[in-house]
């Protein structure tokens, strides 16, 4: 069974470019068996066969994989740091046009967020997120943008009001947010990292890499940043040796790269 393990990791990277040993292997196997069983295929083996022919299958694990979580100013807190803190320290320091990078973005709910956030500071046509996801269908769900009411819960009323559109039970976000960010296919493990952000955003990912998997990433996003740049990670997450990958603490969230 373990030999028919690796097998699989292997035919998965071949497949699909995702490393599974850099995930936290009894969480992610679980989850790969539920979704075996579900679909009622025997074996890695026969798996593997499937995703290969079944373009629909494929698809479904790639998404299933991927973790998607997400929702709209989640952790209104720490939202409320960014807001009163991190916005204005970072205009303070570069201005106004900045370089502002929505990692592992899942269905866009973190990248739109951010582009409402800043435009209490700084006019909407001025801002712009650059957001990627290892996944091609969220980011496909993000380009619609269309959102459950749970989703949106979190959102500051007078942007709901000024943002969303109630379309049956869902809510259709404006035009006008849509058009600040750009979405792009991107693998955090494998791919090249775009150079002098301003701002790092990537929260409740790397819980689910190995330990060494997040700190390959928390180096890579240091290099990222440039001085002065502020990394956001979060609520689940920490940068345990932040000192030595080169990072300052702001609060338990917030690093800023000196």
């Amino acid at each position: 069974m373990v030999y028919d393990y690796e097998y699989f990791k292997k035919a998965v990277l071949d497949l699909t470019k995702i490393d599974l040993n850099s995930y936290k292997e009894k969480q992610m196997r679980r989850r790969i068996d539920t979704l075996i069983s579900k679909n009622k295929i025997t074996g890695y083996e026969n798996y593997v066969a499937a995703l290969k022919s079944d373009h629909k299958l494929f698809e479904e694990f790639v998404n299933y994989l991927t973790i998607n979580v997400s929702e709209f100013y989640r952790n209104p807190d720490q939202w409320q740091i960014m807001d009163k803190e991190i916005i204005p320290e970072l205009i303070g320091k570069f201005g106004k046009n900045l370089k502002i990078w929505s990692a592992a973005c899942s269905t866009g709910d973190e990248p739109y967020s951010l582009v409402m956030a800043l435009s209490r500071h700084i006019p909407l046509e001025q801002i712009k997120i650059f957001a990627t996801d290892l996944d091609k269908q969220v980011i496909a769900k993000a380009k619609t943008g269309l959102y459950a009411e749970k989703s949106i819960a979190g959102v500051p009323e007078d942007f709901k009001k000024k943002y969303f559109t109630k379309i049956g039970p869902s809510y259709q976000i404006s035009d006008a947010i849509k058009a600040r960010v750009e979405f792009k296919e991107h693998n955090l493990l494998k791919d090249t990292y775009p150079t002098d952000c301003h701002m790092i955003v990537c929260r409740n990912v790397l819980i689910y890499f190995t330990e060494e998997a997040k700190e390959e990433v928390f180096r890579k996003f240091q290099k990222s940043l440039k001085p002065g740049g502020i990394l956001f990670i979060g609520s689940t997450e920490q940068i345990i040796n932040y000192k030595e990958i080169g990072y300052m603490r702001k609060n338990s969230f917030f690093y800023d790269r000196p």
